[in-house]
């Protein structure tokens, strides 16, 4: 484990006998965050990576969107969770360790223990998210569930992936839902499958939730709500680059914007410059010139159909054992395996 922990440059948090975090160290984090946005604002076709959305206000204005009634994804995804247990239960021994990329709130986690306290005496659970908010949901956690342990990963996916991958020997089921996959760009997607692939030991199972291909109305209001939470949420992460980075983002400068591209089957997101500007950005050594009107894509949310997933999940060397959705087919659950062969 010490091993583990000095290559990859992580400090260990002990809170107790049941919970202790990985992060890298503060340093890091700081300069890779400005390197990204350095090199993201500093081309043409501006971008910022939708990891950057979840700082703690991001979180919270995240779960704020989960409850309205616009934003059908979260509580689909959950009546599915409900439905499933038993069927997945089926696949989770006395031994599996339940991994989860992206833990948030533990909404979603808690229906997952649940089924683990069926077939296990005792659960280990590692989440990873690059929010502060794993710390304080973990502690939530412990309170209801007196049989868990939980280690938990504070960084990227990708980091975490790795980290898990150096972890030990024990057979995992890695979950990765509410459609977080969607954000990426079908080519890092299926870079990031086999990313998962590599990380994953021969018989260690992924569960994947991805949205699906629907009317352009239903989608499109999921992402620009009546009541303005999803563009808070949006134009959040300028106000993060402010806190973090030194920059001066002027909010009322910029408004969201969201729209559904038929074609590539995915909604897109940017902030939209009300004027031409300037933004310095202190920590990241950048001086920003925006036209009024200028786009700063912030997010890709891909749909899929079912042929689809299967597609992927397969083209990365998983196996697909089974794919759950609700009775409109608005969203799936698909389970995968790494086959035993090598």
């Amino acid at each position: 484990m010490s091993t583990v922990q000095e290559n990859l440059n992580y400090k260990q948090y002990v809170v107790d006998s049941n919970l202790r975090y990985f992060k890298p160290h503060a340093t890091a984090v700081e300069a890779t965050f400005a390197q990204e946005i350095s090199s993201s604002l500093g081309r043409s076709k501006k971008f910022i990576s939708p990891k950057f959305f979840y700082d703690m206000r991001g979180s919270d204005l995240f779960e704020q969107i989960c409850l309205l009634p616009e934003y059908y994804p979260t509580r689909t995804e959950v009546s599915i969770l409900k439905k499933m247990g038993n069927d997945l239960a089926a696949h989770v021994k006395s031994d599996t360790r339940l991994v989860e990329l992206g833990s948030g709130s533990s909404v979603k986690t808690r229906i997952l223990l649940d089924v683990f306290s069926r077939v296990q005496d005792s659960t280990e659970y590692i989440p990873i998210d690059i929010s502060e908010i794993l710390a304080e949901s973990s502690e939530l956690l412990l309170r209801d569930y007196t049989a868990l342990s939980i280690t938990g990963i504070m960084d990227s996916y990708e980091g975490g992936l790795e980290f898990l991958k150096q972890y030990d020997s024990r057979q995992n089921l890695i979950i990765f839902l509410g459609s977080s996959f969607g954000n990426f760009s079908p080519e890092y997607g299926h870079l990031f499958l086999q990313k998962m692939r590599s990380a994953m030991k021969p018989g260690d199972l992924f569960l994947i939730g991805l949205d699906l291909v629907k009317d352009r109305d239903v989608l499109e209001s999921a992402y620009d709500d009546s009541q303005g939470v999803t563009a808070q949420f949006n134009l959040n992460v300028l106000l993060r680059i402010n806190a973090e980075l030194g920059a001066d983002f002027d909010l009322g400068n910029f408004e969201h914007c969201s729209v559904y591209d038929a074609e590539n089957q995915r909604i897109e997101m940017h902030v939209r410059s009300l004027a031409d500007q300037m933004v310095m950005i202190s920590k990241s050594g950048l001086r920003l010139e925006l036209q009024k009107g200028e786009m700063i894509h912030t997010e890709y949310s891909h749909k899929y159909s079912l042929p689809q997933i299967g597609c992927m999940l397969r083209d990365a060397g998983l196996e697909v054992v089974r794919t759950w959705t609700d009775e409109k087919e608005m969203f799936s659950l698909t389970l995968a395996r790494r086959p035993a062969r090598t």
